[in-house]
């Protein structure tokens, strides 16, 4: 075991305080206290009530929605961490927002990943701690180490314990054809692809699956379930192709606009999904699994306090 550097505290904003509570409890130490609140014109007002001098801080945070809020909540939360002379800190952002903009794919566009990143550095973080980006390449949009944590293992394991016959891992879009294959293996599954083309920014169509679903269980995987259109419209597709039980799976539950109604009409036996961000929403969960990222986010901060190997928390 490495030589721990400095005391360890652990803090959160109001994004997804449930989360940060058990992530504490797994380190065994109590969630740092932090006021957290607004001025009465919006504005984010902070301040740790606790010394914070010289320790090694983690900063809990998903910038899931309301976005804004959540990033600028973080940014502040940074801020208030660096003048009050924190020896390190690291934002763990399980969810890391405006991720899709990454490149650009088009004129007159910006690229929301890379301005984000320089937020977060600019701000004063040390490291960056995340769960499955939307792109693998934005580790490069920043000059100080990242730890790029995978849910593969968490979800992998709730399947492996459900021993589904005659299994067939579908990729939703040619995007996650990289994930799909990582589950496919995990889980000694067979691998097939959605044929998707998006004809507006909320709109898409699938048209064909490469590989063959018939008579076979499917999981459909992906990194980010946020409108589910593309999700459900797969899994139509895949029960006209002679599929089973069919179920959907994603590390980041967004599930903004008509995304419930979508899912619980769609043929599906369950969805499955991570608490990287807080579920919203009133629509019946009864057919929801929500597997907790706490261990894997826990294990995680041990190591890098402890300056320890985090690289085996990957796969």
């Amino acid at each position: 075991m490495g030589k721990k550097n400095f005391d360890l505290k652990v803090f959160a904003g109001n994004a997804h305080r449930s989360l940060a509570t058990d992530v504490a409890a797994k380190l065994g130490i109590k969630l740092g206290n932090a006021a957290v609140g607004h001025f009465p014109d919006g504005e984010i007002d902070v301040k740790a009530n606790e010394d914070v001098r010289g320790c090694d801080i983690f900063l809990i945070q998903p910038t899931c929605p309301p976005v804004n809020e959540n990033l600028v909540e973080l940014l502040i939360m940074i801020d208030c961490m660096k003048r009050a002379s924190a020896g390190r800190i690291t934002a763990v952002v399980p969810y890391y927002g405006y991720a899709r903009k990454d490149r650009k794919d088009e004129g007159r566009v910006p690229i929301t990943a890379k301005l984000v990143a320089n937020l977060l550095t600019e701000a004063g973080i040390d490291r960056l701690v995340t769960v499955d980006l939307h792109a693998s390449q934005i580790q490069g949009f920043f000059d100080i180490p990242v730890d790029h944590l995978f849910a593969s293992p968490v979800i992998s394991e709730f399947f492996l314990s459900q021993n589904i016959p005659d299994l067939v891992v579908v990729s939703p879009d040619v995007g996650s054809i990289k994930m799909a294959r990582a589950y496919a293996k995990r889980l000694n599954g067979g691998l097939a692809i959605v044929d998707k083309r998006r004809t507006g920014p909320e709109a898409v169509e699938v048209n064909a699956i490469i590989g063959d679903v018939d008579g076979k269980n499917v999981i459909l995987i992906d990194d980010i379930i946020s409108t589910a259109g593309t999700i459900t419209n797969a899994a139509h597709l895949c029960k006209s192709k002679g599929a089973k039980d069919i179920y959907i799976a994603a590390t980041h539950p967004i599930l903004c606009g008509q995304a419930w109604d979508k899912i619980q009409k769609a043929p599906i036996k369950a969805m499955v999904v991570t608490d990287s961000v807080p579920l919203k929403g009133n629509a019946d969960r009864s057919a929801i699994q929500v597997l907790s990222l706490a261990g894997l986010l826990a294990e995680s901060i041990r190591r890098i306090h402890d300056n320890e190997s985090v690289s085996s928390l990957f796969d």
